[in-house]
């Protein structure tokens, strides 16, 4: 099997890390060599926080290069573009429909791009989901990072039941059950 590349793009706070750690542990527990690396920007402020997990038979190193990555998941739109350019030529983005304004926006020097998703979908395959309005139906909106895993875990090569062990083991004891739920709103859509 090639290796395969993922890159998980966020905006501190948007569980980022979390999910890394999730998409780890199904590499693990299907017994593939499993890097990961995770690069933080000012991620308490709201910056941009971004992980690569590349997994396979033998993996040497945890970064992705420019043009390679499978699989872009983003939990922020302004994010998934400022990322796309790593996304090979039939790779898939899945982007959570939500706008953050960066800081740079917010003090009123720059401004935050229109038709982003638009745009996106012009070069890319992009599957766009509003995973925030989807946790807020059960009532937990931290939950939506698990939302988008949910969906583009059908773009992966394991099964259901194999994500929700993982799920399981990998997220705070009491927010399992929530986690749970959600990863299989997005798998389900």
């Amino acid at each position: 099997m090639a290796t395969k590349n993922i890159m998980i793009v966020g905006v501190g706070g948007q569980g980022t890390l979390l999910t890394s750690r999730v998409l780890g542990g199904i590499t693990l527990t299907a017994g593939y060599d499993v890097k990961l690396s995770e690069v933080h920007g000012m991620a308490q402020r709201g910056g941009s926080v971004v992980t690569f997990v590349r997994y396979g038979e033998k993996v040497y190193e945890p970064i992705v290069e420019e043009g390679q990555a499978d699989v872009l998941i983003a939990f922020e739109k302004l994010e998934a573009l400022r990322y796309s350019h790593f996304l090979k030529k039939d790779g898939v983005i899945i982007v959570n429909d939500q706008r953050i304004d960066p800081m740079p926006v917010v003090i009123g020097d720059a401004v935050y791009p229109e038709n982003i998703l638009e745009d996106l979908e012009k070069k890319y395959t992009v599957l766009k989901i509003d995973a925030l309005s989807e946790a807020r139906k059960f009532g937990n909106t931290k939950a939506f990072n698990t939302i988008v895993l949910g969906l583009a875990a059908k773009h992966m090569d394991f099964s259901c039941e194999d994500w929700l062990q993982v799920i399981e083991k990998t997220v705070p004891a009491k927010t399992i059950d929530l986690n749970k739920q959600a990863f299989l709103v997005g798998y389900n859509m």
